[in-house]
């Protein structure tokens, strides 16, 4: 067999223009940054290749220039069809000003998306997304008005609905490895995620495309162990040896081998949060769980959790996961998101999310962006910004139990908390609970529908979704409830026969002393915590 093994430049130049093109990624983690940015040199240089069609499920950058921002051209790139956007500006900037078609679809469906194109199917039938703008009865998971074929549609199977998303062939892949032999069998062990690896690469070669993969090192025929190739020479064109700057193994770590399973690390203890706002939220939070629960943790507020359930002694209590494949362990943040440090197990991105889809969560802590009256959330477009859903329709339709956790206004809020009580010294700019939110991206009508618990969390009012939309049932002590929450409200809530006030140790500086057994009261008890 000949060497499979070339520079990156003729690597990019098997890129036909007009070409389909699937990345694998998620944020850094298991990014070909070599490769993308050597794609992005050749257009500025030669104009080529262009008018591609780029396809991504986890979102990959660093809001700046790394990543996927590096097809961030005008000519470059004609159609994206993406998860998560917020780390990609330079994308959604053409996106914005109409310059390329753009669709935003759920992170977890292009992850299985894969599998169905390689196996050659018409497409991947899923209830994920009914409800939210994803829903062709709604947006279809268009991005601007240039966009118009509908890659969704609505089917009625046994009297219930589901979503079918067409499957497109794909020409290229380009991946990430660690090892590959010269004929392009290669290893993922220094990989922080697994990903869509096989799957995408089966996809391209039964499409009649070709895999590109960017590997740390080449080593000799024989020498890998069959075990841990995830990637098969028999569907690889290309091996591209990387430098090193650009085979980072997150956007924010050279290496760390706690995250590849490599070492395990001696967790320092944990530094207890200050008791503000964010503290308060994770404290009424971590009442929500539930004893021996798997956990799915958003980005901000919600990360305070752990520190919180550690502090209180419950932390042995969840198994938290992140979607890229993680389960275990403790999931990193910012420039490492999706890498956890001593994962239990790391599996592929697509079964992550058949569990999830499934209904494996037990609770799920999620952001509140904007809430509106009938419990909708948005977190995937603000104004002249597209976020991107990401993973979140995956996880908030399927969790067995969301909590939503944010403050209750944004931009510039100021709180006090001293003995047992809040007080509101500023409050934000904006508003987060608006009559109609921006764009659905979970929806309070399909949860209502599936009989699913939803709460929304904040330093000053907790609320329940019911059948008569949300429910104010608990408030800070020291709050007044219509000067602190409900004049700052674009609509007027239901409010519980039995409101009652947020328990008093939740505001002050010792742990609030929650036990296992007192976990999870559905409605949450705290007179007993």
């Amino acid at each position: 067999m000949k060497s499979k093994v070339m520079s990156r430049d003729k690597a990019v130049k098997l890129i036909k223009d007009g070409s389909t093109v699937a990345v694998g990624g998620f944020v850094g983690c298991a990014h070909p940054e070599d490769i993308t940015s050597e794609i992005e040199e050749e257009y500025i240089k030669n104009h080529t290749p262009k008018n591609l069609t780029l396809i991504f499920a986890a979102g990959q950058g660093d809001s700046a220039d790394k990543g996927l921002n590096h097809f961030g051209h005008k000519g470059l790139v004609s159609r994206v069809i993406g998860g998560h956007w917020a780390l990609c500006p330079k994308l959604q900037e053409l996106a914005l000003e109409d310059k390329i078609e753009a669709y935003n679809l759920p992170q977890g469906v292009i992850s299985q998306l894969y599998r169905d194109i390689a196996a050659k199917r018409p497409g991947t039938i899923t209830h994920v997304g009914l409800k939210t703008f994803i829903d062709p009865r709604l947006e279809g998971g268009k991005l601007n008005k240039i966009t118009r074929e509908d890659i969704i549609q609505l089917l009625n199977i046994g009297g219930k609905e589901y979503l079918f998303y067409k499957t497109i062939p794909l020409d290229v892949v380009i991946l990430r490895a660690t090892y590959a032999d010269e004929f392009g069998n290669a290893t993922l062990e220094k990989e922080a995620a697994i990903l869509d690896a096989t799957a995408m690469a089966q996809a391209a070669k039964n499409s009649g495309g070709i895999v590109i993969v960017q590997v740390e090192q080449v080593v000799s025929k024989g020498s890998l162990d069959p075990k841990k190739v995830k990637i098969p020479g028999i569907y690889v064109d290309a091996v591209v040896v990387s430098e090193p700057k650009n085979h980072m193994q997150t956007f924010g770590e050279s290496y760390n081998p706690s995250y590849s399973g490599e070492a395990k690390f001696l967790m320092n203890s944990i530094v207890p949060m200050p008791l503000n706002e964010r503290k308060i939220i994770a404290r009424r939070a971590a009442m929500e769980l539930v004893p021996n629960s798997v956990v799915n943790l958003g980005i901000g507020i919600p990360e305070g959790l752990a520190i919180v359930a550690n502090e209180e002694g419950i932390a042995d209590e969840m198994t938290l996961t992140v979607e890229s494949g993680g389960i275990g362990g403790i999931p990193s943040s910012g420039l490492s998101f999706g890498a956890s440090t001593n994962p239990q197990s790391i599996l592929d991105q697509s079964s992550q999310f058949d569990f999830y889809d499934g209904g494996g969560l037990d609770v799920a802590f999620l952001g509140l962006a904007q809430c509106d009256k009938d419990g909708n959330i948005n977190v995937s477009k603000f104004g002249p910004k597209i976020a991107g859903c990401g993973g979140f329709i995956n996880i908030s339709q399927n969790s067995k139990k969301v909590v939503y956790c944010g403050t209750f206004t944004a931009g510039g809020l100021k709180v006090k908390v001293e003995n047992g009580k809040l007080n509101i010294e500023k409050d934000g700019k904006f508003n987060k609970f608006i009559s109609t939110v921006e764009q659905i991206s979970f929806s309070g009508e399909y949860a209502r529908s599936i009989g699913q618990t939803v709460l929304y969390i904040t330093e000053r009012a907790v609320f329940r979704l019911t059948k008569d939309g949300l429910v104010l049932e608990e408030m800070a002590p020291g709050t007044e409830l219509k000067k602190d929450i409900l004049d700052h409200m674009d609509f007027r809530p239901k409010i519980s026969k039995d409101l009652k006030l947020m328990d008093e140790r939740i505001f002050k500086e010792e742990p609030v002393g929650i036990k296992i057994e007192q976990l999870s009261k559905e409605p949450a008890d705290l007179s007993s915590v």
